[in-house]
């Protein structure tokens, strides 16, 4: 925008023409912000505050007189409050590379004053101790006119052909040369014993390393002599327990076997001899009652040939007795006993007959006896009365 006017961020914006700025300052500072400037009637510069870099190359003589070339470099900037911006600005405005001229210029007059009330031995050995007195004693001046400085970094310190620093550092290096010889011959023997332990060490693992072999061989001699003697043994026990799971599997094969047998040829054998049992003991029942019945048939057939044949039996006695004198004195009631005797002897002889059939050889032997007992008695009765005469009946 026209007359709108905005300084860098690394810049301080100095305008003039106007009121003055704070402290009567001939101008009025701006930072981090713009502001309208009346074309003509306002006038705007800038001052810069980035870091600036001053270097220092002087020759400085020491306390003991000694000239000594010192490098430095200085980092520095103008301050951001509005007291140094106006300092530096009423100073470097028109020419800002004064700024590194100057401070090079202050810095190296402190630094020939400082190194003035020194030893060269403290200058060299500490640096450090310089830089910050010199910036300790270059502050106020350098507030003065609106500048700080960062750091200070003495670069090198050189005493050109005197030689003053080799022969300062010549003990140093002798005592130097002297230690690194002795860590270097300490190196040497650390490295050979080193070496002589490390030998000692391969020694002892391969002295080692014999024993375990050693042990290992002798393990493993005792271990196969042990399989050796217990190859046998071993070998015994196992056909022990081959020849015992043998037999246990005989065992039941033999019981299986048997209990197959008695399934297949025992429990058949037993049911068919039941069978045949049962059905010789029903064939003995049923021949039994068949042969009860025969006999029973064969009694009732007997009996009725008997007494078909009774009335014959009878007429066979009479006929004996009709040739026979036989003198009944009774009349009629004699002829009746005669007639009553005869069918008695008759009946014994049918008696005897059923005997023979229902007993036993012996017993059958026995009633034919009887019953031939019977006949003889009758036919001797039959023969005493044909051989007595008359019979003579009271």
């Amino acid at each position: 925008m026209f007359g709108y006017r905005v300084p860098a961020p690394d810049e301080a914006m100095l305008i003039s023409g106007g009121r003055r700025g704070l402290g009567g300052a001939p101008f009025r500072v701006v930072t981090g912000h713009g502001k309208f400037v009346l074309p003509v009637f306002r006038k705007v510069r800038f001052l810069t505050l980035s870091m600036c870099e001053a270097e220092v190359t002087e020759t400085c003589v020491t306390k003991q007189g000694i000239s000594l070339h010192v490098r430095a470099v200085i980092a520095f900037k103008v301050g951001n409050d509005h007291e140094s911006i106006i300092n530096a600005g009423q100073r470097f405005l028109s020419d800002q590379e004064q700024m590194s001229v100057l401070t090079g210029r202050i810095f190296a007059g402190h630094l020939r004053a400082i190194i003035g009330s020194m030893t060269v031995e403290e200058i060299v050995t500490e640096r450090q101790k310089l830089a910050a007195e010199v910036l300790d004693t270059s502050k106020t001046e350098m507030g003065t006119i609106g500048l700080i400085v960062d750091s200070l970094q003495i670069q090198s310190i050189d005493d050109g052909d005197t030689g003053y620093i080799d022969a300062m550092s010549a003990p140093h290096k002798a005592a130097i040369q002297r230690q690194a010889q002795i860590a270097q011959a300490q190196a040497t023997q650390a490295a050979v014993e080193a070496e002589q332990e490390a030998t000692r060490k391969q020694a002892e693992y391969a002295r080692q390393t014999a024993i375990v072999k050693a042990e290992y061989s002798a393990e493993v001699d005792r271990a196969q002599a042990e399989a050796a003697q217990a190859g046998p043994l071993a070998q015994a026990h196992a056909q022990q327990e081959v020849l015992a799971a043998q037999t246990e599997l005989a065992e039941r094969q033999a019981k299986l076997r048997q209990q197959q047998l008695v399934a297949e040829v025992v429990k058949p054998a037993e049911a068919e001899a039941e069978r045949v049992r049962i059905l010789a003991a029903a064939e003995a029942q049923r021949m039994k009652i068949q042969a009860e019945a025969a006999a029973s048939y064969d009694r009732v057939a007997l009996d009725r040939m008997l007494i078909d044949q009774l009335p014959q039996i009878v007429k066979e006695a009479a006929g004996g007795l009709s040739g026979a004198n036989v003198n009944i004195l009774n009349g009629a009631d004699g002829l009746g006993e005669i007639a009553a005797g005869l069918v008695s002897q008759g009946l014994t002889i049918l008696d005897s007959v059923r005997q023979n059939m229902s007993g036993q050889d012996q017993d059958t032997k026995a009633d034919d006896n009887t019953g031939a007992k019977g006949l003889l008695q009758l036919r001797s009765g039959k023969e005493r009365a044909s051989d007595n005469g008359p019979v003579n009946v009271d």
